[in-house]
């Protein structure tokens, strides 16, 4: 290659990559604007006025190890949990593989060609070998690559975010899971160990009945609570199979028993939670900042369909060797060549202009996606909020029924055996304290699994970017 040639080379690429930069900078569609979403000053059933969040580890303040277990164990080998972290590696290529599209190209091209026809007739034959390196770049006119760059990015975010929100989510499903089933085994043990006094107080009934001391009509109403408390158990034990096997499945594992150490006696309630300011919310739930991600995602999609409806620019260039003998191709004269090429759409009935329409439509139909999940998440912390509230209520009628029930069941009982009352009345006071127990030990369990709505409507269980940064430091 002599001087000229390579100082004309040199040129040609300064020009190309001059122009392409310039161009390229260039961007169509409007620069995302983070949602200016306003939101209440207080919660209505807030009765803890704090500024601070709520804690990152919550389910912790339970203070039960195998709590602790399962969720570190669902967080590890959940399905869900994987998919989404798949997903996101996906994502993370896509934001590579689509950033390429913004920088020249590279290549590579080597052949041999023989024959008699050449330009559009015949001549005598020719041979011609060549080979060289072709460096090309489709200019992304009006930013439309860059937009694509972010709206990749976007979506990246959105996958990260979409993770967070599965984890949050699996955390809370286990604990609930797991207040439930401590609920259900308390269910279980109160059917079995009302059985255990009904076929006590039954055998007492059939020896008075056999001497004579009682009708007949008492001995069967005693047979038909015993058959009622006998028909609670298999329920119970039901109940308790099936809260497993739930359980199980978030754990990632084939349905099985799960062990406990504690019982729902022994759980006690965690402290008052501190909500924090409503603004916050739009900033520790992750399922709000996905909807944010996938508004930023469809917004850089107007300035891709912007750039669409305008031409773009080809510019290549290469340098290489080419010669009619290849014994001659490395010591023949240098081949390049440089170059550019316009595409442009002219007419398309429109076509362009309304793929433009349709992405503005898309990001404004996300955009009430994401105001759509504030108003949701703002439910679901109101809903959580008044229902430990009244729960709590609850829990203090139902505490005073049950003492009541049982100990009315206990006089009745008495009152039978001296002749004072008729059996009817043993048969009430028994339903009463029974139903009384059970619906005591489910609003306990209600108000755990409540809890933990509050929690996860919060956006407990995980860390924002921001706060992630700040704790390494």
């Amino acid at each position: 290659m002599n001087l000229q040639t390579n100082i004309c080379m040199k040129k040609i690429l300064i020009y190309i990559f001059t122009v392409g930069i310039i161009v390229s900078g260039c961007t169509l569609g409007p620069d995302f604007q983070k949602p200016d979403y306003q939101t209440p000053d207080n919660y209505r059933f807030d009765s803890v006025k704090t500024d601070s969040i709520v804690n990152l580890y919550w389910w912790k303040l339970f203070d039960d190890p195998i709590l602790d277990t399962l969720i570190a164990i669902a967080l590890r080998e959940n399905k869900d949990v994987l998919i989404a972290a798949a997903r996101i590696e996906a994502a993370r290529v896509n934001v590579g593989y689509t950033s390429a599209d913004q920088y020249p190209k590279l290549g590579f091209s080597a052949g041999a060609t023989t024959g008699n026809y050449m330009g559009g007739k015949q001549s005598s034959i020719t041979n011609n070998f060549f080979a060289y390196p072709e460096l090309s770049w489709e200019i992304g006119f009006w930013g439309k690559y860059r937009r694509l760059t972010e709206a990749a990015q976007a979506d990246l975010l959105s996958s990260q975010y979409g993770l967070r929100t599965i984890q949050m989510s699996l955390i809370s499903a286990v604990a609930s899971s797991y207040f439930e089933l401590l609920g259900n085994r308390e269910k279980l043990l109160i059917a079995k160990n009302t059985l255990e006094s009904r076929d006590s107080g039954l055998l007492i009934l059939e020896a008075r009945y056999k001497w004579g001391v009682i009708a007949e009509i008492d001995l069967n109403q005693s047979q038909v609570q015993r058959a009622i408390s006998a028909a609670a158990v298999p329920q119970f034990k039901r109940d308790v199979a099936i809260t497993e096997s739930s359980l199980s499945i978030l754990l990632g594992r084939y349905p099985n028993a799960i062990n406990t150490d504690k019982n729902l006696n022994e759980m006690g309630y965690p402290p008052d939670i501190p909500t924090g300011l409503p603004s916050q919310l739009l900033e520790r739930r992750p399922d709000i900042l996905q909807a944010e991600a996938d508004y930023k995602s469809k917004n850089a999609q107007i300035g891709v369909a912007e750039a669409m409806r305008w031409p773009s620019l080809n510019l290549t260039g290469l340098l290489g060797v080419a010669s009619n003998d290849l014994n001659a191709l490395t010591t023949g004269g240098i081949a390049w060549s440089a170059g550019g090429s316009l595409l442009g759409p002219i007419f398309e009935f429109g076509k362009n202009k309304k793929r433009a329409e349709i992405a503005n439509y898309e990001a404004q139909a996300q955009l009430y996606q994401y105001e759509n999940t504030v108003l949701r998440a703002f439910k679901d912390v109101e809903d959580a909020l008044v229902s430990i509230e009244t729960l709590k209520e609850e829990i203090i009628a139902q505490k005073t029924r049950y003492k009541a029930a049982a100990n009315a069941e206990m006089l009745s009982e008495n009152r039978y055996s001296q002749g004072v009352t008729s059996y009817l009345e043993v048969l009430d006071s028994q339903r009463q304290a029974f139903d009384a127990e059970l619906s005591y030990t489910q609003t306990r369990a209600a108000l755990l699994s409540t809890y933990v709505k509050l929690y996860k409507a919060l956006g407990g269980g995980w860390l924002s970017p921001e706060e992630e940064e700040a704790s390494k430091k």
